[in-house]
């Protein structure tokens, strides 16, 4: 539940004012939960800067990580980055960059081509692959009759 803060104007209307502080908070575990990574990840991710959770005092020498929904998108984007081949220290330089305003949207914009040309060549090659896969397993179940199937320059 979001925690609002009220005021009265001097002209009598109520307005709502969402502070960072009445953000909902999310302890690691919780985060884990939602997120579907490992806890040493998280950990891994936050000394990296990738992720930047609010910490308190509540646990001492170890403080508590309180982790929000941006959080959540942040983890999405780390794993759709790796997921298009690109390292944590790009996704971090790329992040950097965007929260710095030395990203405009010409260059994210070639960035996100580049990144929808990898996918394209991704799945070209799995489509071939399938197609060496599912002709091998033709091959075997006929006997294994004629020439084998072969990746390259299938038949």
């Amino acid at each position: 539940m979001m925690l609002q803060s009220f005021d009265t104007n001097a002209a009598g209307v109520i307005s709502v004012e969402c502070t960072p502080q009445s953000r909902p908070w999310m302890l690691i575990s919780e985060f884990v939960r939602r997120t579907g990574l490992a806890r040493e990840t998280v950990r891994y991710y936050v000394r990296f800067g990738l992720l930047r959770p609010q910490t308190t005092q509540k646990g001492g020498r170890h403080p508590y990580f309180m982790f929000t929904e941006d959080d959540v998108h942040c983890a999405d984007v780390i794993r759709v980055g790796q997921a298009l081949g690109l390292s944590l220290r790009e996704i971090g330089e790329l992040r950097k960059a965007r929260r710095s305003g030395d990203l405009p949207r010409k260059k994210r914009l070639v960035l996100m081509k580049d990144q929808l040309a990898r996918l394209e060549a991704k799945s070209a090659e799995l489509e071939r692959l399938k197609t060496y896969v599912r002709a091998k397993i033709a091959w075997q179940q006929h006997g294994e009759k004629g020439d084998e199937p072969m990746l390259a320059g299938m038949k």
